[in-house]
C-alpha cells in the first residue's frame, strides 16, 4: 500500500501433501489468468497477480520500479536484469512489520499461512456507485449467511471491480482536486471482527490499500497488521474465483527484513 510519505503520517492459515506439491508445480508454470489443471488435487487455477512493470499504479510518493538489462543472450550468452523497486509495488504483500513495531517481517511468516482457504467478498455493485465503498461487518455476516462461517486460517479478499482501472494509474488512484484518493477498502469495524471473532491469516484487496482511499489514520492496516495478519494489495482476477471453496497460494517475498514485497498469488479449486 503505502509509500514512505504515508508511513510518516501513520507513525506518529484434499491432502496437504498433494496440494503443496501441486501448488509448487503450478507456481512454476506458464502465466495465464485461468487454466484447467488436469491430474491435480484441483481442476481450476486463476492467477491473481498483475504484471509488474514501471508503469503500474503506485501510492503517491513511491518511485516507479526500474528494470535495467545487464546482459543479453546475443552479447553475453545469457539474459538478466537488475530490478530496483519499492517493496510495495504491483500485486504485493504488507507484512505485519509494515505497520506494527516488532511485527513479523515477510520472510518470517509461517509457511502454512501462505496456503489458505480463500473467501471472496463481492462489493463491486456498491463500489460502482460509491468509490469510497468499504467491506463492512454487514458484508461479512451476509457472506456467512450464504456460504457458511469463514473457515479457520482463511484469507478474506475484497472484490470491488477496481482492477478494471489498473492500466490507467490516474483512474486507479482516483484523486480529487485536493489530492485525496478515492477507492474501496476494508472498514475498521470489519477488520476488528476478522481479527477478534474469526481465525484468519490475512486479507486481500484489488485496490492500492487495505484501507479505503480517503483514510488518514489507516485503522484497518493498524488493526490487521497489528494482530499479526498480512495483507495482499492490488490483487487481480478475483471475479473469476468462486466466493467460497478455493485455496490461495501466496508466493511471498523472502528477502531479509521485508516489510512486504511483490507476490505471485494463485487461486485453485
Amino acid at each position: 500500500m503505502c509509500a514512505p510519505l504515508v508511513m510518516e503520517a501513520v507513525a506518529k492459515q484434499i491432502s496437504r501433501r498433494a496440494l503443496l506439491g501441486a501448488g509448487l508445480g503450478l507456481l512454476a508454470g506458464r502465466a495465464v489468468a485461468q487454466a484447467q489443471v488436469p491430474g491435480k488435487a484441483f481442476s481450476r487455477a486463476v492467477d491473481l497477480t498483475h504484471e509488474l512493470s514501471p508503469e503500474v499504479p503506485l501510492f503517491p510518493g513511491a518511485e516507479p520500479m526500474r528494470i535495467t538489462t545487464l546482459v543479453t543472450v546475443r552479447q553475453n550468452g545469457y539474459y538478466g536484469n537488475r530490478l530496483d523497486l519499492w517493496e510495495h509495488s504491483g500485486t504485493h504483500m504488507d507484512a505485519p512489520a509494515h505497520f506494527a513495531e516488532g511485527g513479523l517481517t515477510a520472510e518470517k511468516l509461517p509457511v502454512e499461512t501462505l496456503i489458505a482457504p480463500l473467501a471472496v467478498i463481492h462489493i463491486h455493485e456498491k463500489a460502482a456507485r460509491d468509490p469510497d465503498a468499504q467491506v463492512t461487518l454487514d458484508d461479512l455476516l451476509a457472506y456467512e449467511r450464504q456460504h457458511g462461517r469463514l473457515p479457520k486460517g482463511a484469507l478474506v479478499a475484497m472484490h470491488s471491480g477496481w482492477e478494471a482501472r489498473w492500466k490507467d494509474p490516474k483512474a486507479f488512484l482516483n484523486q480529487d482536486a485536493s489530492g485525496t484518493l478515492h477507492f474501496p477498502g476494508f472498514s475498521p469495524e470489519a477488520a476488528e471482527f476478522l481479527v477478534r471473532e474469526r481465525e484468519i491469516v490475512g486479507v486481500g484487496v484489488d485496490t492500492l490499500s487495505l484501507d479505503f482511499g480517503p483514510s488518514k489514520d489507516f485503522k484497518a492496516h493498524l488493526i490487521l497488521l497489528g494482530a499479526g495478519k498480512y495483507g495482499l494489495e492490488n490483487l487481480a482476477n478475483l471475479a473469476q474465483v468462486p466466493p467460497a471453496g478455493a485455496l490461495i497460494f501466496v508466493g511471498a517475498p523472502k528477502h531479509r527484513g521485508a516489510s512486504g514485497g511483490p507476490v505471485r498469488a494463485v487461486a485453485v479449486w
